[in-house]
């Protein structure tokens, strides 16, 4: 390509925003930078976690083949990462494909993310 593009923002559709933003600014540490009545923005880095407000909004199921996308996260402790998503309104799906090499969970929409050992 002649004209590369840069990637800013990775959005997520979600029932409520502000909850979704909270609970992965929480996860990542990354403060919320940006929020009107249907986004909120999370991190000052060049790539951005946004939540968009969508009416009837129906989470994603897992295991399920349709699903479009998901996060990749690594942890220098991975199970107590793992335990502080739970407490914080994350799920563990019965169903894990990585064994040991990386816990599928799903954010409190139902959104599945990874989390791997650093």
């Amino acid at each position: 390509m002649n004209a590369p593009l840069t990637l800013t923002t990775i959005m997520f559709d979600s029932a409520d925003p502000v909850a979704l933003a909270a609970f992965y600014s929480a996860a990542t540490g990354w403060p919320v930078t940006d929020t009107d009545e249907t986004f909120v923005y999370v991190g000052e880095g060049p790539v951005h976690l946004a939540f968009q407000k969508v009416a009837d909004y129906q989470p994603p199921a897992w295991p399920d083949p349709a699903k479009h996308a998901h996060l990749d996260f690594t942890a220098a402790d991975k199970a107590q990462a793992i335990q502080d998503l739970l407490s914080a309104g994350a799920k563990q799906p019965e169903f894990q494909p990585g064994g040991d090499r990386w816990t599928v969970l799903t954010d409190p929409e139902g959104h599945p993310f990874c989390v791997a050992a650093a």
